[in-house]
């Protein structure tokens, strides 16, 4: 019966992994085509930011310089990684099982973009897209490893222009002209990280701890621009013109954290947290052709001429420093207490170091201030005493700045929904497994800039976690 009841539990383990491994693949594969996203903007600098932080931290406002928890991975700051949960042996004291952590996100976004001051209807786009995937296991007590992929920023924009061409020194009129502007293309990193603890005690009312770690890996991406202009005049017949440029990039890149956790009494600490990368060059190679065409129903781009055509013209591309400083204070539920999270961030990016290829584009300095609350009811019978409720907010300008500085905020709340075991302890149970989601709407721009933005996004996560080794007992 033991036998019967462990394969079964094996093979539902087994299937559930599997599935969600399914849909991350769907996503990241299969996610482009559903896309119908067009943001302007995404011309700019490497792209739109996608959400930097993992979805337990979005749902509080995007707060994760103190934040740490064993039942999910903060891969923005490696010193986390060392709160992975190892298992003792009360005697010994020595380390006979960990717990691993499987940790997933997936995001849905509906994005508004209006022309202030303009008759023309607002545009609107839905996308689905493949948020990051991570995994983190202990190697013992203080040290921890995890890995994963997550993409960074996403280009994605189509235009038509349609102007009426005006002669230099006569100021007159002369011929119509309709440009088409249109790219894609985004960055992503592949990381792995360690964390350990150099410092610890127990103390009456908690454990003390001092936590660094890092993340290396490799950021890698591509920008494709195209411009498409087509002359238009009643007696003349002008070829069109066709510009476009394709650049890669990828190098290897790093960044550093240190999380510091004091008990202030029983149950209630407080964790400061910083971490940041230095400013880093990006080996890029890049094609540009400059042509004139015409479109064969048939053929589709037939070129005619080339008036040049550079092909793998290497050079560099600068990607800026940044820290993040913070700190998270928690009462962890205990008994029939329940508990309490809140924490704040303030982000430096330094966007004016950015280069590409020598040249600066239109991008500067930004700040970013994150406030996040999390509420934990007392556990009981009921299920949503288990659930945990998260609520926060952003503000801050982008770093992209075209004309005028380009304003952001933004409110989120979110909640952690307990799938299995969600009666009994998490630190206690073989297996948990926790849904989170967290729901965003932010507002980028204003009636001063070129187009403003309203984004909502819906973030779905998984978090799956298990014993991952330990030692056979038999009777």
């Amino acid at each position: 019966m033991q036998l019967a009841k462990s394969i079964t539990l094996k093979k539902i383990k087994t299937l559930r992994i599997f599935l969600l491994t399914f849909v991350v693949l769907f996503f990241s594969v299969f996610s482009p085509a559903f896309s119908q996203d067009n943001s302007p903007y995404s011309r700019f600098g490497i792209g739109d930011l996608v959400p930097a932080t993992h979805i337990i931290g979005r749902s509080m406002g995007g707060i994760s310089a103190g934040y740490n928890n064993f039942l999910s991975i903060n891969f923005n700051n490696p010193a986390s990684y060392s709160s992975f949960q190892a298992i003792k042996e009360l005697k010994s004291k020595k380390l006979i099982s960990g717990r691993a952590v499987l940790d997933l996100g997936l995001n849905f976004e509906g994005r508004t973009l209006k022309e202030p001051k303009s008759l023309a209807p607002k545009f609107i786009a839905n996308n689905a897209l493949f948020s990051y995937v991570q995994v983190g296991v202990p190697l013992n007590s203080n040290w921890g490893l995890s890995f994963g992929l997550r993409p960074v920023s996403r280009i994605s924009y189509n235009i038509i222009s349609n102007e009426r061409l005006v002669d230099p020194l006569t100021g007159l009129p002369i011929d119509s002209a309709t440009t088409r502007f249109e790219g894609d293309g985004g960055s992503y990193l592949a990381s792995v990280g360690t964390g350990v603890k150099l410092f610890h005690r127990d103390t009456k009312n908690g454990e003390e701890k001092l936590s660094i770690g890092i993340n290396g890996g490799y950021l890698f991406g591509q920008k494709n621009y195209s411009t498409k202009r087509s002359l238009i005049n009643d007696t003349v017949v002008y070829n069109q013109a066709f510009y476009e440029t394709k650049t890669t990039y990828g190098n290897i890149y790093f960044n550093a954290g240190a999380q510091y956790k004091v008990p202030l009494k029983k149950n209630i600490s407080l964790t400061l947290g910083a971490y940041g990368n230095w400013s880093q060059k990006l080996n890029a190679s890049r094609d540009v052709s400059r042509e004139t065409f015409l479109f064969d129903p048939n053929q589709g781009i037939v070129r005619l001429d080339s008036v040049s055509d550079l092909r793998n013209e290497k050079g560099k591309i600068i990607s800026p420093s940044s820290f993040t400083v913070g700190f998270v204070t928690e009462k962890i539920p205990f008994g029939k207490e329940g508990g309490w999270l809140f924490g704040i961030d303030f982000t430096q990016q330094n966007w004016d170091q950015y280069r590409s290829y020598g040249q600066k584009d239109s991008v500067k300095n930004k700040w970013e201030l994150h406030v996040g609350t999390q509420l934990r009811p007392a556990s009981k019978r009921n299920y949503f005493s288990n659930v945990a409720y998260r609520a926060g907010f952003f503000l801050g300008p982008d770093y992209i700045k075209v004309n005028e500085k380009l304003s952001q905020i933004g409110i989120s709340f979110g909640l952690g929904l307990p799938v299995s075991n969600y009666r009994s302890s998490y630190a206690s149970a073989n297996q948990a497994t926790l849904i989170n989601i967290a729901f965003e709407y932010g507002k980028r721009g204003n009636n001063n800039n070129l187009l403003r933005e309203n984004t909502f996004r819906f973030s779905l996560g998984f978090s799956l976690s298990d014993l991952w080794f330990g030692k056979k007992k038999f009777d």
